[in-house]
């Protein structure tokens, strides 16, 4: 039988191994680590330069990301820190384990040195490199570009898809480790927030279970892409698959003016989570007008003074009966992590003043360690049970 070529088949193969959402989740990783080091190593470069004016903030100034939508890799350093009046570029690593002799780290040899023309040789860059330990809680070290252009021996990450590196052995690396007791309180905040992530991030897992005989089903896709959902569950739903195919609606900024009109009177968190999840993926096929951009910062506004009327004393949240206080958590969760993407996107891409940069990833979250605390003893009952 002839198949309408607007029909398609959803099957499982055609969801993506990783979707837009799930690349930003991985990219926030590191981004969690470098905005909580930021306020140490302010201190640190301060103790070590006395008398100097010092001010580190990360690249690009406080309208920073940690993703693009609109794709590319930024050649910026992690961190440029003023001391006086002159800038000094910094660089954070970190390895997973320890620190062994015989272990090797990498250093991508663009980010160290610069080529001289006409010569097989570089020049060490204004750069230094702060590489922490995640096994090693208390450990640090301050490379300078230079160090590792005299000490480092050329070769390819395999893990950097074959690029060049200068390559430190650990016993070289040991030789620049110092101890600083004031580094482990902010490794376990995180280590919190990287718990966090994958937690909340389950729902998107649990949603395509759920959707599973809908993402199954033979879908019209010109019927998907344009005609306006009719009420916020089929908002959620359509965008939800539309997601999982690489697919977007036309006219999407028609379907957003639709979907702002639901979110006053939103009263669960299942609500407000349907309503950010699609807000997200609209957001990301259109190019807001002026009206958008007018209404879009205060009801992200709105939406945030929501959720954090539904957190509890024990760091969980609660809206409705009808989900667990451990569901309902990780749907505010899920919902604050979108909701600060957008805050740095707008500030990003159309500049507005409305809203104020995102320091620190899950800020919004009014006891970050009560709510880990909370997630970690649901986690270990339920491996505990037969």
């Amino acid at each position: 039988m002839k198949l309408d070529s607007r029909t398609i088949y959803a099957q499982s193969s055609d969801i993506k191994s990783r979707t837009y959402l799930e690349y930003r989740r991985d990219m926030k990783k590191k981004a969690i680590a470098e905005l909580e080091i930021l306020p140490w190593l302010n201190r640190k470069l301060q103790r070590l330069h006395p008398g100097q004016r010092v001010k580190v903030y990360k690249s690009g100034g406080d309208c920073f990301l940690w993703f693009l939508r609109e794709g590319g890799i930024t050649r910026k350093p992690d961190y440029i820190a003023e001391i006086d009046d002159k800038k000094l570029e910094v660089e954070f690593q970190y390895a997973g384990g320890g620190i062994q002799e015989d272990f090797i780290y990498d250093f991508k040899t663009s980010k160290v040195g610069k080529k001289v023309r006409g010569l097989d040789r570089r020049v060490p860059k204004n750069t230094i490199f702060l590489y922490l330990f995640k096994k090693a809680p208390t450990s640090y070290a301050f490379l300078p570009a230079q160090w590792i252009l005299r000490n480092g021996r050329k070769g390819v990450a395999q893990a950097w898809g074959s690029r060049e590196v200068y390559k430190i052995t650990g016993k070289q690396m040991l030789t620049k480790v110092q101890d600083a007791p004031s580094l482990r309180p902010i490794w376990n905040r995180i280590e919190a927030k990287l718990a966090i992530l994958d937690f909340q991030h389950e729902f998107i897992d649990m949603t395509k279970n759920r959707l599973s005989s809908l993402l199954q089903k033979v879908v019209d896709e010109n019927k998907l892409v344009k005609i306006v959902p009719k009420d916020l569950d089929g908002f959620f739903k359509v965008c939800f698959i539309l997601d999982n195919l690489g697919k977007f609606p036309q006219n999407a900024n028609i379907w957003l003016v639709y979907l702002l009109s639901y979110i006053t009177n939103t009263d669960t968190l299942e609500e407000i989570t349907k309503i950010i999840y699609s807000l997200d993926f609209l957001y990301s096929k259109t190019k807001l007008k002026k009206n958008e951009l007018a209404q879009l910062p205060v009801r992200i506004q709105e939406l945030l003074g929501k959720i954090k009327s539904f957190q509890k004393n024990d760091g969980s949240y609660a809206s409705s009966v009808k989900f667990s206080p451990l569901d309902e958590t990780r749907l505010a969760l899920f919902s604050i992590n979108l909701l600060e993407d957008l805050v740095q996107d707008m500030i990003f891409y159309y500049s507005v003043p409305r809203l104020d940069p995102i320091r620190k990833i899950y800020q919004n979250v009014d006891d970050l360690m009560k709510t880990y605390n909370l997630i970690k003893e649901a986690s270990s009952e339920a491996k505990e049970k037969p």
